[in-house]
């Protein structure tokens, strides 16, 4: 029996597996949008120049990026449950050396803690594949646009976290840290309910699947990358200054969680019907209407710095986040074979926490040091988005003009 002739019943499984992650997703999520609101701010109190602010945000994009192959391959091996304990272990250790920094007051021990924080972030990152593995085709565009759902709670509970527990002790932000700790250790205990098989070692003479560079040379391959790292690294680049901006342009740190929350909840509520639409209209299409929304959140953001413009221009930041990611995720899973798996999955995420990486660095310096002031930090980081969302568009059209039997 072929994958594309499974019965319906085959995804009694994955529904229980997807059940499991987007519990992960709600729970363990919410360490992303508390590191997110308060990792610049800290990184502000602690940095000697101000245009490191945002280094710390930085170096749990850099972790992940260099945690993605060698924790996709360490699935390949040992399975999902054992990859997800391995990435909360180390979002414990991250969160422990972070909250050790803030004692301190040393930066660059902050910075370490950042950095061990990302191998938690990348394997985030592989619960919406891990949603795959048991699904059939037909399901696996809502078995990853439900994970993604889960992040909605998580929206919610980061945020409210900061609020009790950014100021809750002398010294700031310690208690979230210590919050973010607690996190973790319940994800190690989340993660044993998971039912993935491992997958079956290859034997002697078996295919292999395509190496890195054809996967790469595969024109879906490669455009599906593309718009994945364009929506992720544009919505990273704008989200991680955005507490900045805020507090910045005179409201208080409340108010930066707020429209973090907002935020937050516009990336992943769309995603209960998000894999419906991919079904019923095409990814392609739903990735181009993602990349039209992050544009329209920029124009949004350059029309004024009052906390209404704040609050639409970052809830249109996470619709167009959720329709490009999701949409280009759907379409990398439905081109590669499962002895391809691990190799295409880690290469995806270790090209796109790459992006990742390279904007929340350069937004820290847009935001704080090539601009004058805060508002105008802020335009520049959103105006930064135009050749970007020119390239995956280009991208997404030429796809689009090839012949269909190429």
């Amino acid at each position: 029996m072929t994958e594309a002739t499974l019965p319906t019943q085959s995804d009694a499984r994955a529904k229980r597996n997807v059940a499991v992650l987007v519990a992960a997703q709600a729970i363990m999520g919410a360490q992303m949008p508390m590191i997110f609101t308060i990792g610049g701010l800290a990184g502000q109190t602690l940095a000697a120049n101000a245009c490191w602010a945002t280094l710390p945000i930085s170096m749990i994009v850099l972790g992940s990026m260099l945690s993605a192959t060698p924790l996709a391959a360490f699935m390949q091996r040992y399975g999902r449950r054992a990859g997800f304990i391995l990435s909360c272990a180390g979002g414990t250790l991250g969160a422990a050396i972070g909250a050790m920094g803030l004692l301190q007051g040393s930066f660059p021990l902050f910075l370490l803690g950042s950095l061990l924080t990302g191998i938690y972030m990348s394997g985030q990152g592989f619960y919406r594949f891990a949603a795959t593995d048991t699904a059939s085709p037909e399901f696996r565009p809502k078995a990853i646009s439900y994970v993604m759902a889960g992040g909605l709670l998580a929206a919610v509970l980061g945020p409210q976290l900061v609020k009790v527990t950014a100021e809750s002790m002398v010294i700031p932000f310690l208690g979230t840290y210590l919050a973010v700790i607690a996190l973790n250790v319940v994800g190690m205990a989340v993660f044993l309910a998971l039912d993935i098989p491992k997958p079956p070692q290859p034997e002697e003479g078996a295919p292999l699947g395509r190496s890195r560079m054809e996967l790469l040379r595969s024109p879906i391959i490669a455009v599906s990358v593309i718009c994945a790292t364009v929506s992720y690294a544009l919505m990273n680049l704008v989200m991680t200054s955005s507490p900045l901006a805020v507090v910045g342009c005179g409201f208080s740190t409340a108010d930066a969680a707020n429209v973090v929350s907002a935020h937050v909840l516009a990336m992943y509520a769309p995603s209960f019907f998000t894999g419906h639409l991919i079904v019923r209209y095409g990814a392609t299409r739903i990735v181009a209407l993602g990349l039209i929304i992050l544009a329209a959140s920029g124009a949004v953001a350059m029309m004024g710095v009052e906390l209404e413009h704040f609050f639409v221009a970052m809830i249109l930041l996470g619709l167009g986040w959720n329709f490009g990611f999701i949409g280009a995720t759907s379409m990398l899973a439905a081109h590669h074979s499962p002895e391809e798996r691990g190799r295409v999955q880690g290469m995806n995420d270790l090209i796109v926490f790459g992006g990742v990486f390279l904007a929340s660095l350069s937004s820290g310096g847009l935001m704080n040091c090539v601009g004058s002031d805060a508002q105008t930090g802020w335009q520049l980081v959103n105006l930064a988005m135009l050749p970007f969302l020119v390239l995956a568009g280009g991208a997404l059209i030429w796809l689009a003009a090839r012949p269909r039997t190429a």
